[in-house]
């Protein structure tokens, strides 16, 4: 190990910064937030350490550098371009017994700043000693995407609640285990919601009724099938799961990138061939939740755009079990920009309309009429199986029957395919087409050919 990670405690600390341009302005807003107070030694200030100086804690002592400046400081920058001068300081300064860094001069530092990731008062700090700044930069990005913005909220309460919690338990590991609980539970969710009140209280009930199981269900969106369209929020609850039901839609990239130990039920439905009913599901979700689990209901697209999320939540509420949504992208949206269609364009369609081809025997009569329009582009979720009723209907109430139409299979995914045609040759491009599939019928379909930038696509004249 070439460098000990430490933290340095700089508030209300005396630091010398040797430089007032753009480099210099840089790291004395870092000490900014770490409350130190700064020195500067500068023949001249840049606009933005100017305006610095009105607002915050700093000095502009001299403008040429002396050794006698080093006395009574905690650590020393110099950020002039003047190797020399920097030379100069850092010998002046190791020779102190002060902690020094040359920015970007690595032999001439006897301390560096690291690659940092803020959630105050957790902060996380990543270095590569020196020898590869940009990999660094490059991990902080991928571990700052892990980590909710809610840790630092998460910690302050923490810290509030360490003397009940070690009143309460006097053995170490039992007070490990409240808070691996709290941070991986219904705790974490509350805050992550914004119900800090909520949050408070459940760290008293854990404390107050050690054997009380806090589930909850949280409902994500998974979006149309890419793992790179998952939200954020997405990947950092699934990681949290104690228990992931799924659905046929969701793919095995995004299932993977879930909590490893987390036990996984695939609860999924086709149409005609539906393995576990909507009652089943709601009953284990509640049944799984009262168990004091933390149940993740992955859901392809958005979990309340045709995917009876709504349902889903209503059993919760009726059972008392508390649960949040986490939206997805839905397929309309995800499936239609990888085709390069867009669902509104001022010259072609003003108004878009979602609809699902599969519908509740004895539902609500679909109003043929509305979806007729010629101006609107129409989506429709699940309409495969139906594709010959569509096209009956649409051109019996009015759709031309040379309206462009487009059907997207597995979008999103690498086997990407977009068949392009007309209305009256809907039905026989869908014949073939695996599942998912979705219709876009619309004269933005025409765009496709101009637009499209995700793998290959099909046309089929009528």
């Amino acid at each position: 190990m070439d460098y000990l990670p430490i933290f340095a405690n700089l508030r209300h600390k005396p630091v010398l910064v040797v430089g007032g341009g753009k480099t210099a302005a840089r790291k004395i807003q870092l000490l900014i937030r770490a409350g130190a107070h700064i020195q500067v030694v500068s023949y001249e200030l840049s606009k933005a350490l100017s305006d610095m100086l009105a607002t915050n804690n700093i000095q502009w002592i001299a403008k040429i550098y002396h050794p006698k400046q080093l006395a009574q400081v905690f650590l020393v920058i110099a950020a002039t371009n003047n190797s020399q001068l920097n030379s100069r300081i850092y010998k002046d300064a190791t020779d102190r017994y002060l902690l020094a860094n040359v920015v970007d001069e690595l032999p001439n530092c006897s301390f560096i700043f690291p690659s940092i990731i803020d959630r105050s008062p957790v902060v996380i700090a990543i270095s590569s000693s020196g020898t590869a700044p940009v990999l660094s930069r490059l991990l902080r990005e991928k571990i700052e995407s892990l980590l909710p913005a809610h840790l630092g909220q998460m910690a302050k309460i923490a810290n509030q609640w360490r003397s009940k919690v070690k009143a309460r338990f006097y053995i170490l590991s039992d007070r490990r285990r409240f808070w691996d609980k709290a941070f991986n539970g219904l705790f974490s969710s509350h805050i992550a919601s914004g119900n800090i009140d909520e949050a408070k209280r459940v760290l008293d009930r854990q404390l107050s009724e050690i054997n009380v199981s806090l589930g909850e269900i949280i409902l994500v969106g998974a979006g149309p099938g890419s793992s790179g369209l998952l939200t954020l929020r997405g990947l950092q609850v699934m990681q949290l799961a104690d228990v992931l039901l799924y659905d046929y839609l969701v793919s095995d990239e995004i299932l993977n990138l879930g909590r490893r130990d987390a036990e996984r039920i695939c609860v999924g439905k086709r149409a005609n061939a539906h393995s576990v009913s909507q009652k089943d599901i709601n009953n284990m979700l509640v049944k799984l939740a009262k168990q004091g689990k933390r149940v993740v209901r992955l859901k392809g697209g958005d979990p309340l755009i045709f995917g009876r999320g709504g349902e889903e939540l209503q059993a919760a509420a009726s059972a008392g079990v508390p649960f949040q949504v986490v939206p997805g992208i839905t397929a309309a949206v995800g499936v239609t920009a990888y085709a390069g269609i867009p669902l509104t364009h001022r010259d072609y369609a003003q108004s878009v309309l979602f609809v699902t081809g599969h519908c509740r025997k004895n539902g609500t009569v679909i109003d043929w009429s509305a979806l007729s329009q010629s101006d609107q582009t129409l989506v429709i979720y699940m309409g495969s199986i139906a594709s010959e009723e569509i096209t009956h209907q649409l051109i019996t109430h009015g759709r031309d029957l040379t309206t462009p139409v487009a059907v997207i299979s597995r979008g999103t995914y690498q086997d990407q395919q977009v068949q392009t045609g007309i209305l009256q040759n809907l039905f026989e491009l869908t014949r073939h087409t695996p599942a998912p599939t979705l219709l876009v019928i619309g004269t933005v379909v025409n765009l496709h050919q101009q637009l499209a930038w995700y793998q290959n696509s099909k046309k089929i004249h009528g």
